[in-house]
């Protein structure tokens, strides 16, 4: 995004209002939700969604964290939860500049389900 537009996320000083705060809200709903958005994905009851953002001079990234009692992979939640939110935050921002762009979203580390432990930086799961 350009840097204008950063500094508003980051002093909280554009038209629409808050937008971490919508955006944080709107990652926690799409997280609840979604088994409604993607299929194959289990509905289960998420114990707890936080969302962090880091606004940058040019970017702001999100990162979330899922916890669940489920023995079923959660990924998807926390994936779907930081797209929303991204979704959110361009949604919010679009007025004031065009050019922003989402991407690199991906999996960092999942621990426990049925996959296993994993963290992106070993490439590997562990059982």
């Amino acid at each position: 995004m350009l840097a204008a537009t950063a500094a508003g996320v980051a002093s909280n000083s554009l038209k629409k209002g808050d937008v971490i705060a919508t955006a944080r809200y709107a990652g926690v709903q799409a997280a609840k939700q979604t088994a409604s958005l993607v299929a194959e994905v289990a509905s289960v009851t998420l114990s707890d969604v936080t969302l962090r953002f880091d606004v940058g001079d040019t970017w702001v990234d999100i990162e979330a964290r899922v916890d669940g009692d489920a023995q079923v992979d959660i990924e998807g939640h926390a994936l779907s939860a930081v797209s929303v939110g991204a979704l959110t935050i361009y949604d919010m921002c679009k007025s004031a500049d065009r050019t922003m762009s989402i991407g690199d979203v991906q999996l960092i580390e999942s621990s426990g389900g049925r996959l296993g432990d994993w963290r992106r930086d070993e490439g590997r799961q562990s059982n």
